[in-house]
């Protein structure tokens, strides 16, 4: 999306940033926004560039936004990562929402931009519901529970193409690169 519009990006690797513990205390906002702003502006100082960042989760109303900010922590199991992690953290979703008619969700995306004089926010999301049984064997986390509205199927069942159409994270981008390029004010 950035080489659409001729911007430049390196990753933390390319820019000589090491994985530090300290990033560990940076996702400690209420809000997806502060979340990513938080990291933005932390990579920032570190590499003296502009920075983007981004937070994003799932987003269930009936269990009053949770997981939200919490996603991929949610289970609160710090012994475990990657597929085994996710499925704890489905398997407590799948949990609280035993009996809950109402299974509107989204996932929310929010980007962030710091380059020293100024910085933004952009948001996205894409509506859905969550399905009781997994359905698709792509994507990660909850998409095999993730029914997309727009879609009329899982992310899980989503190629590449159609899920990069539809993300929450492509629209926060998106919207992102188009203030940037549009010159529009600090949020």
């Amino acid at each position: 999306m950035f080489a659409a519009h001729d911007i430049a990006v390196v990753d933390l690797r390319d820019a000589g940033i090491d994985e530090s513990s300290e990033e560990d205390a940076l996702e400690v906002y209420a809000t997806f926004e502060e979340n990513a702003l938080a990291k933005a502006k932390y990579f920032h100082e570190r590499s003296g560039m502009a920075t983007v960042a981004d937070d994003s989760g799932l987003v269930v109303r009936a269990l009053g936004g949770r997981p939200g900010v919490h996603s991929k922590r949610w289970s609160g199991r710090s012994d475990l990562s990657g597929q085994v992690l996710d499925d704890e953290n489905n398997r407590l979703l799948l949990e609280r929402l035993s009996g809950v008619a109402d299974r509107n969700a989204s996932y929310v995306c929010a980007a962030a931009y710091v380059d020293g004089s100024r910085s933004m926010v952009r948001r996205g999301e894409v509506p859905g519901s969550i399905v009781d049984r997994p359905v698709g064997d792509g994507g990660f986390g909850y998409d095999p529970y993730f029914f997309s509205s727009e879609l009329g199927r899982t992310f899980g069942e989503a190629s590449v193409g159609e899920k990069e159409r539809v993300s929450h994270r492509g629209r926060a981008f998106r919207a992102l690169i188009s203030a940037l390029v549009g010159g529009v004010s600090t949020e």
